[in-house]
């Protein structure tokens, strides 16, 4: 299942969310999943056009935390590069989410 915000900003970049570095927030622009495993995200928070930012990783990378509607998600590589976001511009201060 793919599903899509309406809200694409054609000056940001589309990026997964592997490719946030820790502290880095991006908006949710689609995700690339088969329905059942998508809908599990979305019940998770994983909905399009909500700020996620990238936390801490389990020692090797993989597992990642991602903040998300005032949780924290750890989600694996393989899962977390089929969700396709939108760089937010500035990136917040250290310690910052």
């Amino acid at each position: 299942m793919q599903l899509s915000g309406n809200n694409v900003q054609p000056e940001t970049s589309s990026k997964t969310l592997v490719d946030l570095r820790r502290g880095d927030a991006a908006t949710l622009d689609h995700i690339d999943l088969p329905g059942k495993d998508a809908r599990r995200l979305m019940e998770l928070g994983f909905l399009p056009g909500v700020r996620i930012t990238a936390g801490h990783s389990a020692p090797g990378g993989d597992p990642r935390v991602f903040q998300v509607d005032g949780s924290e998600i750890a989600l694996r590589r393989e899962t977390a590069r089929r969700l396709k976001v939108r760089l937010d511009k500035t990136r917040p201060a250290p310690g910052m989410p």
